[in-house]
């Protein structure tokens, strides 16, 4: 009878979340349900009805996103020169940019439903609607997030760092500019490096 280490476990894999196990079947299930549209529409109204319905949203795609682009190129650089004037940011108007530039990506993709996902995402109470749920989503999963992980979330960073097998760690000294350095100290180096006069 050997005494020894008990023998290597596999590792448990992390279980995929719904969404992820069954996204690959969601995006199949769409575009079967767009080509069966766009023939049906086709057999109803024409081949060049499909046609013009698709370049038009490919047009309107391409007009919402070039408007929404620049008016977030606006807004950046009209919060850069406040933020360098020193005056006071201005109010948030909506924060439905993403939701536009969404809108515009649905309505280039070529099919029908996607163009009235992408419609609907244009319409500003839907969008409000949509930010609100993102971020208070994106709020909880931060707390859950940091519940989880005992020394908050830079704990979990620093642990990260720490179980890294090529991890190294660089000694060093913090410089704060409100107090001048101590004698003999020069910045970036510590008493012990060895190219400093003693």
């Amino acid at each position: 009878m050997t005494t020894g280490a008990p023998p290597p476990t596999q590792p448990v894999r992390p279980r995929r979340s719904r969404v992820l196990r069954f996204l690959p079947l969601g995006l199949v299930a769409w575009l079967v349900l767009e080509i069966w549209l766009l023939t049906v529409v086709a057999g109803a109204a024409g081949g060049l009805t499909v046609f013009l319905l698709l370049v038009a949203g490919l047009v309107l795609g391409s007009l919402v996103i070039k408007r929404a682009g620049r008016r977030a190129f606006k807004n950046l650089s009209e919060s850069l020169r406040q933020q360098q004037s020193g005056d006071a940011p201005a109010a948030d108007s909506g924060g439905g940019g993403a939701w536009t530039m969404l809108g515009g990506l649905l309505l280039i993709l070529p099919g029908l439903i996607s163009d009235a996902l992408g419609l609907l995402l244009l319409v500003p109470p839907l969008q409000k609607v949509l930010s609100r749920r993102a971020e208070q989503a994106f709020e909880r999963r931060v707390r859950e997030a940091a519940a989880a992980s005992p020394g908050g979330l830079g704990g979990a960073f620093q642990q990260a760092r720490m179980r890294h097998p090529d991890g190294k760690v660089v000694q060093g000294e913090v410089i704060r500019e409100d107090q001048p350095p101590g004698p003999g100290s020069a910045p970036g180096r510590t008493p012990d490096d060895p190219q400093l006069p003693r």
